[in-house]
């Protein structure tokens, strides 16, 4: 049963510039319905002129507001108040977020509308905490270190969750006294802007949060080589990430902060208390938002005396799912974010056949009644670690297995030759995980758990391939300020 009408949801369309929706004429994308594959938008495309016009209007209004000058806390204010207007609109956000994204709407409502609203709120309240310091020095000096936004952010998210992704980036940045020049993904580009208008009506000024619409090729490469932006911040596939570093090195040179791909392990260990929750758990770290979460945890490591029991039960869950659309009530597995991307995973999962690996269940793309592209909670056994289903992130639900026999060899599997982004830990022996959790490499271990909660001050990230820098947390604000070395004499006057 549909919980709204797709057909008849109007959404705001153009790009967010000096606080106004603007939709010049010009080239535009088509933007489908990733549900039933509708094209239900045209999405302008901005190119390097406007990109130069919204960038302008971002500098002049940082120098020119009291954004970066004012108290701090009366920026924390503005931000709170930002976050009760979020808050305050959950049922149209988050028919707005379902309905052009991966995220069904009764999660968009109940989980990425609140969580955007209360990371708003987590950086609001670092604004004034993070001034600088004195530094010790000689007692006719003063030394200082004094903590200094950028300026202009130019940041750039991702599709699989665009709203809560929109407030790490933009949250963290305006909370350090920046103005944020954003593209969203051109395939989920809407929610953002009623962001936009929401961050005006919270008071934020005019300018400060500027929006461009386009593809990575045209839009976002024109934001990373703009002079005007001093720092990029970007949340994606590796490969896309290093051509931003990239390019942020022939531009700048300029800093960037980088969450990227992903390849996470659950490892589990034969001393596990609970098999059906842990099932529970495991199979909903890699079927949620259909897998398409950069820390899903997508390869299964487990000892061998538990193996069978685990898998079995993780089976039947996958086995269980209902496929449907994000507004389906009764849909249990949200659309892959585009035909093309599930063709990607069936191929990879071909690969993956050729190569020893068994299929246990699904590896199969349905239309799920309505036409979109859906790919079945797929297990996979009989794989190693060169098995293109180990080593490459598939960004579908795919769960491969591998099994151990004791700890050193369960570490070994466990890690990954590219990725280093999360990792799951489960057991019930505390020295083993945390040996676990000083062995394994990723930015990110959970233990007894896999996924965040809502606890903000823990920030996220990745080591190796996976990326560089922080979002959430202190280290997110903090790489959003730049700081200035200052010594002065007081000692006798010359």
């Amino acid at each position: 049963m549909p919980i709204f009408d797709p057909d008849q949801i109007q959404v705001p369309v153009g790009h967010f510039i000096g606080g106004r929706l603007q939709t010049p004429a010009g080239a535009a994308l088509e933007v489908q319905r990733p549900s039933d594959g509708k094209v239900y938008a045209a999405l302008p495309v901005a190119d390097e002129a406007l990109v130069d016009i919204a960038a302008e209007n971002a500098w002049t209004a940082w120098k020119e507001s009291d954004w970066a000058r004012c108290a701090p806390r009366d920026r924390a204010r503005v931000l709170r108040r930002w976050a009760d207007l979020v808050e305050a609109e959950a049922p149209r956000l988050g028919v707005l977020e379902a309905l052009g994204s991966t995220r069904p709407v009764r999660d968009a409502i109940a989980w990425d509308v609140p969580f955007t609203a209360e990371g708003l709120r987590f950086f609001a309240e670092y604004a004034d905490k993070l001034g600088g310091e004195v530094a010790a020095t000689r007692h006719d000096h003063l030394g200082m270190v004094i903590a200094e936004p950028y300026g202009l952010i130019g940041a750039i998210t991702p599709w699989n969750f665009p709203l809560v992704m929109v407030s790490w980036k933009v949250g963290a940045a305006l909370a350090a006294g920046n103005a944020v020049l954003l593209k969203p993904s051109e395939l989920t580009p809407f929610s953002a802007l009623r962001l936009a208008e929401l961050a005006i009506q919270a008071g934020v000024p005019a300018g400060i949060f500027n929006i461009v619409q386009g593809d990575g090729r045209t839009t976002g490469e024109a934001i990373t080589r703009h002079p005007r932006v001093s720092k990029m911040t970007f949340t994606g596939s590796t490969r896309t990430g290093a051509a931003i570093m990239s390019a942020c090195a022939l531009h700048g040179p300029k800093p960037v902060t980088l969450e990227l791909g992903g390849k996470s392990p659950q490892l589990v260990f034969d001393d596990v208390r609970d098999l059906d929750k842990l099932a529970a758990t495991i199979a909903g770290a890699i079927t949620g938002n259909a897998g398409q979460v950069c820390v899903a945890g997508s390869r299964l490591i487990v000892q061998r005396r538990v193996a069978g029991a685990l898998v079995e039960r993780i089976r039947a869950i996958f086995t269980g799912h209902r496929p449907g659309a994000t507004w389906d009530e009764d849909a249990t597995l949200p659309p892959i974010i585009s035909a093309q991307q599930a063709a990607r995973i069936a191929a990879i999962v071909e690969r993956a056949q050729a190569a020893g690996g068994r299929v246990k269940c699904g590896g199969r793309i349905v239309d799920g009644g309505y036409g979109g592209a859906y790919y079945l909670p797929t297990l996979i056994d009989g794989v190693d670690t060169a098995n293109p289903a180990v080593s490459e992130e598939i960004f579908g639900p795919v769960l491969t297995v591998q099994t151990f026999d004791d700890e050193e060899e369960g570490f070994a599997l466990a890690s990954h030759d590219s990725y280093g982004l999360a990792a799951g830990v489960h057991t019930s022996d505390v020295g083993r995980a945390m040996r676990a959790v000083r062995r394994i490499e990723a930015g990110t271990v959970w233990v007894n758990r896999y996924g965040r909660s809502a606890d903000f001050v823990i920030p996220t990230g990745g080591y190796h391939q996976s990326g560089i820098g922080k979002d959430l947390g202190r280290q997110a604000v903090e790489a959003n300020l730049r700081f200035k070395s200052v010594l002065m004499d007081i000692g006798s006057p010359q």
